[in-house]
């Protein structure tokens, strides 16, 4: 009896051993290719980036195109936004069943609304806009670092990512309450792109935070971001959900993300923000940033103040040559007589030079907006923010690059184990930072531990840094059904966290726990390299290039080791090639892999969802990602449809990068030939079909 009590414990801890090695498998696949798909967003962002700094506007039209297309979002004034946005004018039909809404809000409201969501109803745009701007009327009083007391209410709950999971949002109201007086809650970030229901999370979020202004508090994250909207799915949202009124509602939207708070501070002992810190974050910087210049992160307004300052120099000039004869020596009378500017500091004395050049380009910036009457948006009325700008007057002035520095940090930013603090190569933006960081920020604010979101997490939670970091993660089955439970964490007046774990899933409930650890292992492991597969095949020419290098007899064949590094040296996914191998290659002989019917396998295997040739449907698996995202940046409205204006200036704009020159009957003829069924605009399909053409005859 002994013996076979321990034949069965070594032979179920033997099992458990397996399952978690194929858990953990599965899930370094999922985050390895998500956060690859990072990488390429923000690499074809600063591809638009360059093609706009070394393009050279050659008319208003052009240069007016290029701020609309390029540019983090247009400046509006306050009277200006709510023009555009005029709610007011839109009428609710008498059909209309929705839930209606009249401000203040009440409870009751709130509690509307998520009946209507879970009946699958949708809000009229009336009523979306006009809680849009009452919103963002909300959060510009708001400073920076919100500071939460838990003196006011028995707890505080913290939640993490939702990405548009409205189920996981009922469930965590259905486990632990609605907000109210009693009720505190924090959502920390990410709460669109990826989900379906991104829009309806964000109604309800804000439709709370207007109800209960002191204990609804909502952080940003880094997908709140009009850039990265473009990828993930929620612009194509609310376009799908609003078809008349989504631009607008697009536009109050993303103007309502940029004035979100950046970090929660409670008890004046726990940070909570979403992606984490660098070594050279600075919460009184943090305390001070005009928040709202920030509509995107990954390309804040540098490069649009640099664009206008452009602007601003050539109508000074033009005006100062229609003023003035060439021969005439005579001062400008539209501009005061300006006083040159005093000699300048030591170089000896940096800090002292630097504030001089900063102070006299700030003065001729000034006098250069007077001029042409340009001036920065948002400035109508004084904020929380900008009213702690002004009583600290003798604070530094801090560059562009510094500021976006620091929202780009702690937006985007990811902890690892070793010391230190180095790029963060694998996402393409922020950094990791170490258990050393970690301590000196700690110890620098007098605080306890931080909370942060930002990463999937198996169990939706993880300790790390010795206890100091805590990761939040509310979106169950986040990767696919069963991947990952979602949590949040509540926080009393001793500062304890107490976790509450769950999963949105109604089928993984019904079965026993051993059913369902099988059931959702062995579905989430086959997602994970389905997904796999399908970027191998995209790389089908490379992997062919990299086999051929192994093989130097031009035999046909490698060995596995061989085969490991030349997918590893293709795909950077820093995956255990060795440990996955016998889910992806099938047969081998003598310990050899025939390459060339390896690929042909996985080329069939997607030829059977597709009728296209093999090698166009790689370079379309490869592209697809991109594509979509350069459409949605070219159709600047957000129709679906490209204009023949919007194609014609932006291929003058990818013309002067590649150095050929097209003249305008070209590119007429060119935009036409794309127009497939002629209705005057180029839509997605056309698009993507034109791409195919091209390679097809390549």
């Amino acid at each position: 009896a002994f013996k076979a009590a321990v034949l069965i414990q070594c032979w179920y801890r033997r099992y458990v051993a397996r399952l978690e090695m194929r858990r953990r498998c599965t899930w370094r696949i999922f985050q390895s290719i998500e956060y690859a798909c990072e990488q390429d967003q923000i690499k074809l962002h600063n591809f638009f980036s360059y093609l706009m700094d070394h393009f050279t506007p050659s008319s208003n039209k052009e240069r007016d195109f290029i701020s609309r297309m390029f540019v983090t979002g247009e400046s509006f004034k306050e009277a200006e936004l709510e023009k555009y946005c005029d709610y007011e004018s839109i009428k609710v039909p008498d059909s209309y069943t929705g839930p209606h809404l009249s401000f203040p809000l009440l409870p009751d409201h709130a509690t509307a609304l998520l009946e209507a969501f879970k009946q699958k109803k949708q809000l009229h745009a009336r009523y979306v806009l006009n809680l849009l701007n009452e919103t963002r009327k909300h959060l510009k009083q708001l400073p920076n670092i919100t500071h939460v007391s838990t003196c006011y209410s028995e707890e505080v709950t913290v939640c993490g990512d939702l990405h548009g999971q409205l189920d996981d949002l009922f469930l965590i109201f259905y486990k632990n309450g609605l907000p109210s007086p009693s009720k505190s809650y924090v959502f920390n970030g990410d709460f669109v792109d990826r989900g379906k229901q991104s829009l309806e999370i964000l109604i309800i979020l804000f439709a709370f935070l207007l109800i209960y202004p002191k204990e609804v508090h909502l952080n940003r994250g880094n997908h709140e971001d009009q850039m990265v909207n473009l990828r993930y799915g929620f612009t194509k949202e609310v376009m799908q959900k609003y078809k008349v009124h989504g631009k607008k509602i697009l536009k109050m939207i993303h103007n309502v993300f940029c004035w979100l708070p950046l970090a929660t501070l409670i008890d004046q002992k726990v940070l909570i923000i979403h992606g984490g810190i660098s070594d050279t974050t600075d919460l009184d910087m943090l305390e001070k940033i005009k928040r709202n210049k920030f509509m995107s992160v990954l390309r804040g307004k540098e490069r649009k103040e640099s664009s206008r300052n452009v602007e601003v120099q050539e109508i000074i000039e033009k005006s100062k040559a229609e003023a003035d004869p060439p021969a005439a020596n005579k001062a400008e009378p539209s501009l005061p007589v300006q006083p040159q500017p005093a000699e300048a500091p030591s170089m000896a004395k940096k800090l002292e030079l630097s504030r001089w050049v900063r102070q006299t380009v700030q003065e001729q910036m000034e006098r250069c907006r007077r001029v042409v009457d340009i001036s920065e948006s948002e400035e109508d009325e004084p904020t929380c923010a900008s009213m702690v700008s002004l009583a600290d007057g003798d604070r530094p002035r801090w560059t562009h690059q510094e500021e976006g520095k620091q929202i780009l940090d702690i937006l985007w930013s990811d902890p690892m184990p070793q010391e230190g603090c180095r790029v963060n190569t694998v996402r393409g933006g922020g950094c990791y930072f170490g258990p050393d960081v970690t301590g000196k920020i700690l110890e620098k604010y007098n605080l306890q531990f931080l909370i942060r979101s930002h990463e999937c997490k198996q169990e939706g939670y993880e300790f790390c840094h010795n206890r100091k970091v805590l990761t939040i993660f509310s979106a169950s089955n986040y990767y696919e059904i069963g991947s990952n439970r979602g949590a949040y964490v509540k926080l009393g007046p001793d500062l304890v966290p107490h976790f509450v774990q769950y999963q949105a899933n109604k089928t993984a409930h019904t079965l026993t726990m051993t059913q369902r650890q099988g059931f959702q292992i062995s579905r989430v492991e086959e997602s994970a390299f389905r997904a796999l597969r399908e970027k191998l095949f995209a790389h089908t020419s490379a992997l062919i290039s990299a086999f051929k290098a192994c093989d130097k007899d031009n035999t046909g064949r490698i060995t596995l080791s061989n085969w490991a590094m030349a997918v590893e040296s293709v795909l950077h996914l820093g995956l255990p090639w060795r440990m996955l191998r016998p889910q992806l290659v099938r047969s081998t002989e003598e310990g050899m892999l025939e390459y060339k019917s390896w690929l042909e396998d996985l080329a069939m295997e997607q030829r059977s969802q597709e009728h296209i040739q093999s090698s166009l449907l790689e370079v379309i698996y490869r592209n697809r990602s991109n594509l979509e995202t350069i459409f949605r940046i070219i159709d600047r409205d957000h129709s679906g449809l490209i204009s023949f204006e919007e194609f014609h200036q932006t291929w003058k704009l990818f013309s002067s990068h590649m150095n050929s020159e097209l003249r305008e009957d070209g590119i007429n003829d060119l935009v036409r030939s794309i127009d497939f069924n002629k209705d005057g605009n180029i839509d997605f399909n056309e698009f993507l079909e034109a791409f195919r053409l091209v390679k097809q005859s390549q």
